[in-house]
């Protein structure tokens, strides 16, 4: 049956923060030019920003470019960075607080803002909107289209009313194939589109490994008494051991409210280390739990965030599309920040689209001037400064890496004649469990911390129930078969969200359990599993977390 479809001179696909700005930067350029020009946002979520999570400090450097009266039109802008506190946690009790010159430059906040970045994904959506860009959300982009000759010729959204068996349900609603000139991926980390188009097209030939982190984060509404609009507070050390690095932080925004979270490295090598259970029993040190006592979480979430950096990039331009922002791998993870860098990607991406339809490009065209231009712009410059960053903790750990990185960006600005290099992939970096020290975490509190489910609860997440999973196995046999007897299956403790589960039937056989219900899009399944045979694929539109003010 065929699919009906639509026209577009531009698909984008995923409305956060390089595809919002690619969206608004292509209509400002055509306005002025009087040009004419049809641009589709889908996304996945139920509403823009409903998957958007990140800290965050918001960074405004391509803010001011794009929308350089973001102050007077409105924007959920509006809690300037006043204080920066580095801790190192040197135990369960104790911590020393590093003096601002012992941090590396990258890492200070001064003239940043503490965000909901959904919030700012959502006003970034009424600008689109305003200009003229047309914004689907509730619709998962599940299909990449080809031309004939191979050149992408836009994406298809998923059917909908589908059973897990494959039958048509009374609710069946047939996808739609959305045609577009050019189509613009940037649907975040490990996007699942991005990561098919990079293999296919061999976008990743001349790159290292891509690396990547798992962010888990809470939002609280803290005692008035305690609240400090604008601290920023980051660290690292306690609870995590030797083999894994991460740090923590905690913003204190407006509304009297703080948001709390933990990045963990997804290069650990435990197989027994629940990152989830990690920033659970984190919360407990006191540099933390001063904040949070006689507090009320009010939300939860988790995201993979890429810090692979310069040397990680794929080639980021293709036959008929472009992959930028996160789908890409623009974060800089020395100043733990890809909103403005996903934001550059995406003008960027806007000037070379409207150069080429302005001067009547019918599409199909490989436009290898975005990295011309990427390579000219700031964004680079950032990168390569960072380049060496998380290499450095990977190779070296906490602190021989921390003293190298603190040399190379405040001595010589990120120019250091040294470029180093990590090509072990992240799901590769496991251990056999047998070899590894178990670890006993403690039971949640109720107060401070909490188990997984109820955190789950809180995320709104909610899948439709009876369709086919969306977490899809290429061997069913390998978590049992392999996975288990070699790693315990961390599939277990990696995920945050209790999806996996190792269970017994009622005659002790083993099943591996996957309870999708429970997803919240954070993708580390895709990353971390060590037989890489998870492959996250999207699901129904609009299933998924819910994230408010997130």
């Amino acid at each position: 049956m065929e699919r009906e479809s639509m026209e577009f001179d531009v698909v984008i696909v995923g409305a956060g923060p390089s595809g919002l700005a690619t969206a608004c930067k292509l209509l400002q350029l055509a306005q002025a030019e009087e040009h004419e020009l049809s641009v589709c946002v889908v996304e996945k979520g139920s509403e823009v920003g409903a998957h958007i999570l990140s800290g965050a400090v918001l960074e405004p450097t391509a803010l001011n470019e794009l929308f350089p009266d973001w102050k007077s039109m409105g924007a959920p802008i509006t809690t300037a960075v006043v204080k920066d506190e580095m801790h190192i946690l040197t135990s369960q009790k104790n911590s020393f607080l590093l003096p601002s010159f012992a941090i590396p430059k990258p890492m200070h906040n001064e003239g940043n803002y503490i965000v909901s970045l959904g919030n700012v994904c959502r006003w970034l959506g009424e600008q689109a909107e305003s200009l003229g860009a047309e914004i689907f959300p509730g619709f998962a982009a599940s299909e990449v289209l080809y031309h004939p000759d191979g050149s992408v010729k836009g994406i298809a959204t998923g059917d909908m009313g589908v059973s897990a068996s494959g039958e048509q349900k009374d609710s069946y609603m047939q996808g739609m194939e959305l045609h577009a000139k050019y189509t613009v991926f940037s649907e975040g980390c490990r996007g699942h589109l991005g990561k098919q188009l990079i293999e296919k097209f061999d976008l990743d030939a001349n790159t290292t490994s891509q690396h990547y982190g798992i962010g888990i984060k809470e939002l609280w509404d803290i005692d008035p008494s305690k609240h400090q609009p604008g601290l920023v507070v980051h660290g690292s050390g306690w609870p995590l051991s030797n083999g894994t690095n991460g740090g923590f932080f905690l913003y204190h925004g407006d509304n009297k409210q703080v948001t709390v979270g933990l990045i963990i490295d997804l290069s650990y090598d435990n197989p027994h280390l629940s990152p989830f259970d990690e920033f659970q029993r984190l919360k407990h040190h006191p540099v933390l739990k001063r904040h949070l006592e006689g507090g009320t979480r009010v939300s939860y979430g988790a995201r993979a965030v890429e810090k692979g950096g310069l040397f990680a990039l794929p080639k980021m331009s293709l036959p008929g599309a472009l992959l930028i922002g996160c789908d890409a791998g623009t974060m800089n993870f020395s100043k733990i920040k890809g909103s403005h860098t996903a934001m550059k990607s995406g003008m960027l991406a806007a000037e070379t689209l409207f150069e080429a339809l302005a001067n009547g490009d019918e599409g199909k065209q490989d436009l290898q001037v975005y990295g011309d231009k990427f390579k000219q712009s700031w964004l680079h410059e950032e990168l390569y400064k960072a380049r060496n960053f998380g290499a450095a903790m990977h190779k070296f750990g906490m602190w021989l890496g921390g003293a190298f990185n603190w040399i190379e960006q405040n001595i010589f600005a990120g120019k250091l004649p040294i470029n180093l290099k990590d090509n072990i992939p992240d799901h590769a970096q496991l251990k056999p469990a047998a070899q590894m020290p178990k670890i006993d975490y403690p039971k949640p509190d109720g107060l401070i911390s909490f188990d997984k489910l109820s955190s789950v609860f809180i995320s709104g997440t909610n899948h439709e129930e009876n369709q086919p999973c969306h977490l899809t196995l290429k061997d069913a046999s390998l978590p049992l078969g392999i996975n288990l007897s070699m790693w315990d299956e961390p599939a277990q403790r990696y995920c945050p969200a209790g999806v996996y589960e190792v269970l017994e039937d009622d005659k002790g056989e083993k099943i591996f359990q996957i309870n999708s219900q429970n997803c919240v899009h954070c993708k580390t399944c895709d990353i971390k599993d060590p037989s890489q045979n998870i492959t996250w694929v999207v699901p129904e539109g609009a299933g998924g977390p819910n994230y408010p003010n997130m």
